[in-house]
């Protein structure tokens, strides 16, 4: 079974890598309902796997200028410490209750993740220009909000393993004056420093199965590295509304929609199909450009 897992981290490593959005809300059901490992386990290995790739991707986005550093270490240092507040309180709950929270959990989060898709995808439609972006030093009003959104969100990833990408991805969109660009980068820029803290309080519970985690890193590096450089390729309005489908679909299967899986495999489906059309077409014009500029001027007559 080790090709579907270098298959799944194929996919998880492209999406995540061109929208910062989607790695632990669509591979933790992955793990769980097609490869039938325990949630406790699924969410860990999970955890540990998107610390690991979206290390790659944080460096990659770096060196691209796609990152404010200092905005994410302002979230890091709210959601580092609620992080491994939410990875305990999941084993306590889990103990005593079993993985029903988890699941209703879930579910809370995936309508606000629906809300959120629709407003991105009207805020999209509306606003034509991308406006003034945020610049210079970070007030102290952008200082206080980073924390509480880190402080949340970071309660919310250690406990159910979603959120690091889909739930700060969209209150950076909301809440401060970035390029869709900016927000992948310094979104994954933050998860991946998040999913360390979150992934070793997993690795203390027992919770990775490392041998899954290194057939899921065999596809996701470089599936992240492509999706990365594909953020500079895509246009900004376009890159938007990429970013409010993975949302939708997030929220959709949370919900556990009926129909939802079909729902997700078409749609992500019919995506993968134009993502390959897209590379082609772009490389095709790229290489045209460039025997273009190769080809040795007409002599004058």
């Amino acid at each position: 079974m080790t090709w579907e897992f270098v298959l799944a981290g194929l996919f998880t490593g492209l999406l995540v890598g061109t929208t910062g959005m989607g790695g632990g809300s669509l591979m933790t059901p992955i793990l769980v309902f097609i490869f039938g490992i325990p949630p406790t386990t699924a969410i860990g290995t999970d955890i540990a796997h998107g610390a690991a790739f979206k290390t790659v991707s944080a460096v990659q986005h770096r060196r691209m200028g796609n990152v404010r550093a200092r905005l994410a270490g302002w979230m890091l240092i709210g959601s580092a410490p609620m992080s491994l507040v939410g990875v305990w309180t999941a084993v306590q709950v889990t103990d005593r209750y079993g993985d029903g929270v988890e699941d209703v959990m879930a579910k809370v989060l995936g309508a606000a993740l629906l809300f959120g898709a629709i407003g991105l995808f009207a805020k999209s439609l509306i606003h034509t220009s991308t406006g003034g972006e945020m610049r210079g030093k970070l007030s102290r009003r952008d200082c206080i909000a980073a924390i509480i959104i880190g402080a949340f969100g970071g309660f919310i990833v250690g406990l159910t393993s979603v959120g690091s990408g889909v739930f700060f991805g969209l209150t950076l969109l909301i809440l401060f004056p970035l390029r869709a660009q900016k927000v992948v980068g310094t979104d994954i820029f933050h998860a991946a420093a998040l999913l360390y803290v979150a992934g070793v309080g997993h690795w203390l519970a027992g919770n990775v199965d490392f041998t899954i985690l290194g057939w899921l890193l065999v596809g996701s590096i470089p599936g992240v590295l492509v999706g990365g450089r594909l953020t500079l390729a895509i246009p900004e309005r376009r890159l938007r509304f990429i970013l409010a489908g993975v949302l939708g679909l997030a929220g959709i299967k949370l919900l556990d929609v009926p129909g939802s899986g079909v729902i997700v495999i078409v749609v992500l489906s019919a995506a993968l199909v134009a993502l390959l059309v897209f590379l082609a077409r772009h490389t095709w014009i790229r290489f045209r450009a460039r025997g273009e500029d190769a080809a040795p001027a007409p002599s004058p007559d």
